[in-house]
């Protein structure tokens, strides 16, 4: 099995002391079968061949692939990284493979799917709650609610938990083909998956690999190791 997990360049460099590596490793993977990627490995993630892709948190989607221009100071965009996840998410949906997306994850994947983002929530959506925490990262902020009992989510996350909060844009406008499963109590998108049969798709707003102690949050990288686990062992 090999997990490919992609991160901005100064995440990257941190190897096995990334929290998203770690995270994988809490939730059943051996190191062997992890591989930190990021925009610098474009030419040979093509040819790589991976049974899941983790997309990780970092720098904020630049505006112009949804049709907007930056609006604020603190949109702080990657272009090289949008062009290079976006490649590899058609890649990963191509070859049907699992997905899990991490706060970027999911506005990445929103914004590929034809969605928009809300370029900074105190200035657009006028939120009440406190999405971008001055509380320690791995501390739990605020309630997410799971709205749909049908989902991924909801095979690890029993109706309601806390979770930490470290964005400061999030899903506006839903891409086509994806369903919303989770909110938080302010509304906002908490979690997405797709609306189609497509074998695993599951992106969170929140960090769960800060809150790997924490057995729910554990149990999201858990299922997903065993998702990416499955067409490992059917190949002969």
């Amino acid at each position: 099995m090999k997990i490919a997990i992609s991160v901005s360049e100064k995440e990257k460099a941190k190897g096995h002391d990334s929290l998203y590596f770690q995270a994988l490793l809490a939730g059943g993977a051996q190191p062997e079968e992890l591989e930190l990627v990021s925009a610098g490995d474009a030419a040979r993630v093509k040819g790589m061949y991976f049974d899941g892709i983790l997309f990780a948190g970092g720098e904020d989607v630049d505006p112009s692939f949804y049709g907007e221009s930056k609006r604020y100071a603190s949109v702080q965009e990657s272009h090289v990284r949008d062009k290079f996840e976006f490649t590899l998410l058609d890649i990963a949906l191509h070859r049907r493979v699992p997905i899990l997306g991490i706060c970027r994850g999911v506005q990445m994947i929103n914004v590929k799917f034809g969605g928009t983002l809300y370029q900074d929530l105190q200035a657009e959506a006028m939120v009440e709650g406190e999405h971008k925490q001055s509380a320690p990262r791995p501390e739990a902020t605020h309630a997410v609610t799971v709205t749909d009992p049908e989902s991924e989510l909801a095979r690890v996350v029993a109706g309601r938990c806390r979770v930490n909060s470290l964005h400061h844009q999030a899903v506006k406008r839903l891409g086509r083909g994806l369903r919303v499963t989770a909110h938080s109590d302010d509304g906002l998108v908490e979690a997405v998956e797709p609306a189609d049969d497509y074998p695993f798709l599951m992106a969170v707003q929140w960090h769960p690999e800060e809150m790997v102690d924490c057995p729910e949050q554990r149990k999201l990288f858990e299922h997903f190791v065993a998702k990416c686990r499955e067409p490992a062992e059917r190949r002969p």
